[in-house]
């Protein structure tokens, strides 16, 4: 396995990972809990899986002398708006595992009010973070130009 069939594989694991956020948030609005239980454990497993593929794909890239990233080629307002997009993602990429973790633990104790105060907080973040991943794969894999 090539290191450069993983990006579209972690980008699906993205699209995916936001169809299932917004199918838990509707299933919670609807008061389906135990849908929304499976759905939201099950998201966290295909986060979980984006993020080991993630950084095999950084170790398979190094390993092959290509460094760690892939340099996005094009300068003023869109390389400040792919830095800007990129530096928010990471910033709150980190926060996610932490987060949802923590939501599943306090929703299979059945902690649903503290559960749902950090759901508020934590949903949108997670969302921001799937949808920006997928946008920063296309604007480094489709939309980027080839090095001057």
């Amino acid at each position: 396995m090539r290191h450069s069939i993983l990006p579209p594989i972690n980008a699906a694991l993205n699209v995916l990972a936001t169809f299932m956020l917004l199918a838990g948030f509707i299933l919670i609005k609807r008061r389906r809990v135990s849908a929304h239980r499976n759905c939201m454990i099950g998201t966290f497993a295909v986060s979980t899986l984006f993020l080991v593929l993630y950084v095999t794909h950084k170790v398979w890239k190094a390993a092959a002398g290509a460094g760690l990233h892939t340099t996005f080629n094009h300068d003023g307002p869109a390389r400040l708006f792919y830095l800007a997009i990129l530096f928010t993602h990471l910033t709150l990429a980190c926060l996610v595992p932490v987060l949802a973790i923590v939501l599943i633990r306090l929703g299979l104790r059945r902690m649903d009010r503290k559960h749902r105060r950090l759901a508020r907080v934590a949903f949108p973040i997670w969302l921001y973070v799937s949808i920006t991943g997928v946008l920063i794969y296309l604007m480094l894999y489709h939309w980027n130009v080839p090095p001057k």
